[in-house]
């Protein structure tokens, strides 16, 4: 499976408004499942959810450093376009303004697993449904 990686340029509004700008980076292959209910999340947003859409993955690459070698914190991170080898995409908006689309999705985790040799095997990546499906991307 592969899925799109989009990063955001900042700006910032002499009054203070922030705007995020996202860009794609890269498409990535990974496993895309959805999690289990003993799954939890490191970064819990403090609102009431009304879809719960938990996605685990297994990703050979870290995800948080860019093709250009900027680091992003998990929550600058932007994963959408889930599809198989021929291009099907998995996860679509059925309502509200991104209908048809590809689901955006934020980093919830993002660990290293490791081999037995010591080194990264893959990153375990939890991934949650953005409540902002209006994002420009």
């Amino acid at each position: 499976m592969l899925a799109d990686v989009y990063y955001p340029a900042v700006e910032q509004s002499g009054y203070g408004n922030v705007r995020k700008t996202w860009t794609l980076d890269r498409s990535v292959a990974g496993s895309f499942t959805p999690a289990g209910s003993a799954i939890k999340e490191e970064i819990a947003p403090n609102i009431d959810i009304s879809i719960d859409s938990l996605l685990t993955s297994r990703i050979d690459e870290d995800i948080r450093i860019s093709l250009t070698s900027d680091k992003n914190a998990i929550t600058n991170i932007l994963v959408t376009n889930i599809r198989d080898k021929d291009n099907n995409k998995f996860y679509i908006e059925t309502a509200g303004p991104r209908v048809g689309l590809p689901t955006l999705f934020e980093v919830a985790t993002h660990q290293p697993h490791m081999s037995p040799f010591g080194g990264v095997e893959y990153y375990k990546v939890i991934l949650r449904r953005s409540q902002n499906q209006g994002v420009d991307i």
